[in-house]
């Protein structure tokens, strides 16, 4: 095993630069625009629902407004269906808890914050993987400016939190595993293993979509195992390893998982006014089982039955094929000022937030993809298998339902993979390079890549904060008219 290269001060102080910059990127003008752009309108009301009750709640048809001008007064004293799991509502309601609604900073600075956070944690994680002080930088700076990420973290939406703590189980994994090639690690006790499982199930607390990760991640951690008896001379018949490494491997996560993900409905076990916490009660269950729990899981068949008929039209809905490509990037906000208003200057301007990737990055990691997916294939390289878990468990699902009403920003939750592909792509030509020429060559590649991606990011700044421009500049970012 290679060990990790040392952190000097020098490279302290070059992560910690772009630690900063995602973080500013994130933070800086969040309170605008004062709106409720795309799904605010229900995560920020649920969460502060949730910090008041312990539950979400119903709101009144002019909730927005109210809600806009500082005022809970649209707030209804019943419970309301939601059909995602309450734990991101949490968190984005610790900043309205300290901040308030008065300003749009109180339901954004903790989704602006863990996206600052999963830069740093991305940084990290690459640097683990690739064993590059290098690479890990580049991974956390392509985090750092890309437009989609930096979208989802200065909005009040789950998404954010859904990637942070899958990356951080990922992170888990890859700590467990180095520990266990060092041989620091028995197969009943896997301290990082369990860390692994408890924050899948905080991400399972989020959305449900998790699923498929824990699923993977499972799956994976499982086939190091193997790959490493195999390595020390142990080889076993696959059904012994499974049995001697599936069980396991399944109380060390999925066991884990399951007791978190049901404290994140703590709020809505310990209250009565949830919305269906009293049909146990109410309909006389017989079930040996607690009154909550039962009403909990006729809560989730209900949800459940909610996604799998999720087919409405939308303006923005785009299949899951079309994601890598950023063929239909979503809109959550967009006001058209004349001039005089809002700061124009021109005869008529637009202020819009799309969540659009950043095309140098996306497309250069989806291209990458063939290098990694030969290198898994062809060389058993487990990196490349590691890179390639996360995007698999997050995009390829989605395919199952192509007649599901869906949205790019999805692809928030896999991107960290993405990016770990495309560097895998670039340490892989420069790792085998024959020549030192070639190896300049491609390391010089490498940095024109992520040059030009930060161009391309100064370029399309306006279009994911909201600045007002002149109409004519934002038609001019309008590359394809899918994006419109």
């Amino acid at each position: 095993m290679k060990p990790l290269p040392r952190l000097s001060r020098s490279w302290i102080a070059a992560y910690a630069v772009v630690v900063a910059l995602g973080a500013v990127l994130r933070l800086v003008g969040l309170s605008s625009p004062h709106a409720l752009a795309f799904d605010e309108t229900y995560y920020a009301k649920d969460a502060w629902a949730l910090i008041h009750s312990g539950f979400e709640r119903s709101w009144s048809q002019d909730a927005d407004k109210l809600w806009l001008a500082g005022s809970d007064a649209g707030m209804q004293p019943d419970g309301a269906f939601v059909v995602h799991p309450p734990l991101g509502k949490w968190l984005i309601g610790l900043g309205l808890a300290v901040f308030g609604m008065q300003d749009a900073l109180g339901w954004r600075i903790v989704p602006a914050l863990a996206g600052s956070v999963t830069v740093l944690l991305l940084a990290v994680t690459a640097r683990r993987l690739f064993r590059s002080n290098v690479w890990g930088l580049v991974a956390g700076l392509l985090l750092a400016i890309d437009g989609m990420h930096l979208v989802m973290s200065r909005v009040a939406l789950l998404d954010v939190f859904l990637a942070l703590f899958l990356l951080a189980a990922f992170w888990a994994l890859l700590r467990d595993r180095d520990r266990a090639d060092a041989g620091a690690a028995g197969p009943a006790w896997r301290p990082w293993r369990i860390a692994a499982g408890v924050f899948l199930g905080l991400a399972l607390g989020v959305k449900w979509s998790a699923l498929s990760f824990i699923a993977v991640f499972g799956l994976m951690t499982v086939l190091w195992d193997l790959e490493r008896r195999r390595r020390l001379g142990q080889p076993r018949p696959v059904l012994r390893t499974a049995a001697a490494d599936v069980p396991s491997a399944l109380w060390q996560t999925v066991a884990v998982a399951l007791p978190v993900y049901l404290a994140t409905w703590l709020g809505w076990i310990l209250t009565s006014g949830g919305w269906g916490r009293q049909v146990a009660a109410q309909s006389g269950s017989s079930a040996p089982l607690p009154d909550w729990l039962v009403s909990l899981w006729q809560y989730h068949t209900s949800a459940y039955g909610f996604h799998q008929g999720l087919s409405a039209e939308h303006p923005y809905s785009a299949n899951a094929f079309t994601w890598l490509f950023q063929g239909r990037p979503t809109s959550f906000y967009y006001q058209e000022h004349a001039a005089g208003q809002n700061g124009c200057t021109a005869a008529k301007c637009s202020a819009a937030i799309t969540d659009l990737g950043n095309p140098v990055i996306w497309w250069a990691a989806a291209l990458s993809l063939v290098v990694v997916l030969l290198a898994w294939a062809l060389r058993r390289d487990w990196r490349a298998g590691a890179a390639l878990s996360g995007l698999a468990a997050g995009l390829l699902p989605w395919f199952a339902f192509p007649n599901r009403t869906m949205f790019t920003f999805y692809a928030v939750s896999f991107e960290p993979w993405l990016i770990l592909c495309l560097v895998y792509a670039l340490a892989f030509a420069v790792a085998r390079s024959r020549t030192r020429a070639q190896r300049r060559g491609w390391a010089l590649a490498a940095g024109a890549l992520v040059l030009t991606a930060a161009a391309v990011s100064v370029w399309f700044w306006p279009l994911w904060t909201g600045q007002t421009i002149d109409y004519a500049e934002w038609r001019r970012h309008m590359w394809f008219d899918s994006w419109i």
